[in-house]
């Protein structure tokens, strides 16, 4: 599985996720620093990716086209630095990467770990959450 990061988070990321065996980019690396979030959605499914991303915008662009990929993992911390990014981005590949691999949207905050199988708007069937 490759993550792609979008402007907002730490391009250091990137590297203390390959530490952890992990293929990530970021979209600044790509040349894709100022792309609109439907090219980044684009450029993932291209890529076979999951987006991972401090914006909203990427959920309601899955939900309202019903869209069953890319998946998306939202954090919901602001300020975060390379490596604590890299930490919460293990934990979430840990808890769904099943889900992830399979469409999903995750939402990531400090206490919690939700996870939507996409498409969104199947009356809520399919949610996992994990609050450790």
């Amino acid at each position: 599985m490759k993550l792609l990061l979008d402007q907002g988070l730490p391009r250091a990321a990137v590297r203390h996720l390959a530490e952890r065996d992990i293929a990530a980019e970021h979209v600044g690396d790509l040349g894709m620093a100022m792309a609109t979030d439907a090219e980044i959605l684009e450029a993932a499914r291209r890529r076979q990716a999951v987006v991972v991303t401090l914006d909203s915008h990427f959920h309601a662009l899955l939900a309202t086209a019903r869209a069953a990929s890319p998946s998306v993992v939202r954090i919901r911390i602001e300020g975060l630095k390379g490596e604590p990014l890299a930490m919460i981005l293990q934990r979430v590949l840990t808890v769904a990467v099943a889900e992830l691999d399979a469409g999903a949207v995750v939402s990531v905050t400090i206490d919690r770990i939700r996870v939507r199988r996409l498409p969104i708007g199947d009356g809520g069937k399919g949610d996992i959450t994990d609050s450790s």
